[in-house]
């Protein structure tokens, strides 16, 4: 039961990482503007992965696609990169595990199939969750990197006098939904190699206990006089009286009271 409740759990929860990555990857506000001693506040701007947005304070908004590749950064590639690599590897991940779980019987599939599906599944699960905490603090550290770049930038002229307005980006809400969602795969991945444990058939070991058969079988018949032969031709024939089981000879060198009648 125990094993069941964990797989099941950790099912659960790896669908919700997957579902948040997925989610984080879609969204536009990887990166906002910060607004902190920024005299301009009429216009709003966010950056995702595929998309720069404007948000006016009227509240139009007016969205644009990055329409080029080869002139975007090697950082954003790569970050989308892990991002799709993360998402693939999840929804393999969901499908194997779902025939893997131990509440579904499918066929005769045994056991240890089960035990193999779900340690795969869980390997995928954390594979997939590294790759989206990886993806997300890439993208950080090139947020936090530009920040300071363009902090010092602003105080260049007239000997840091005079500060020129640039705009700073700072940190999105998809990037908490993808650290929140890449450890929650991550989790349910170890939560599913836990459970492939316990759905592995405990091998049995015997002790070897030798048995050596009697020298004489022996059959009783409820009606008969006679005994049965033992192992062939050859061996001796034994029959049952009152006093127990003897042989022909022993009877022959034991006479009985009734000899001398």
């Amino acid at each position: 039961m125990a094993v069941t409740a964990c797989q099941g759990l950790g099912f659960i929860v790896s669908l919700i990482g997957i579902a948040g990555i997925i989610a984080a990857t879609c969204m536009d506000q990887w990166s906002t503007q910060d607004l902190y001693n920024n005299p301009v506040t009429a216009v709003f701007n966010y950056q995702g992965l595929w998309r720069s947005c404007v948000r006016e304070s009227s509240g139009f908004t007016e969205c644009r696609g990055y329409f080029t590749l080869l002139g975007l950064p090697a950082m954003l590639q790569a970050v989308r990169a892990l991002m799709i690599v993360g998402i693939v590897l999840g929804a393999i991940s969901l499908l194997v595990s779902i025939f893997a779980l131990k509440c579904i019987r499918i066929g005769s599939m045994e056991d240890s199939a089960k035990a193999n599906m779900t340690l795969t599944s869980g390997i995928m699960f954390i594979i997939s969750g590294l790759c989206a905490i990886t993806g997300v603090s890439v993208f950080a550290n090139m947020l936090v990197t530009n920040f300071w770049m363009s902090t010092a930038n602003m105080y260049t002229g007239m000997g840091g006098m005079v500060q020129t307005v640039q705009t700073r980006y700072t940190f999105g809400s998809a990037l908490f939904v993808g650290w929140v969602a890449g450890g929650l795969t991550l989790i349910g991945g170890v939560m599913m190699c836990i459970a492939c444990r316990g759905l592995v058939p405990e091998e049995t070991n015997y002790k070897a206990v030798s048995y050596h058969a009697s020298g004489h079988n022996v059959a009783y018949k409820p009606g008969g006089f006679k005994t049965s032969t033992g192992f062939g031709p050859n061996s001796k024939n034994k029959k049952i009286y009152e006093g127990g089981v003897h042989t022909e000879d022993e009877v022959q060198s034991h006479p009985s009271k009734y000899d001398y009648v």
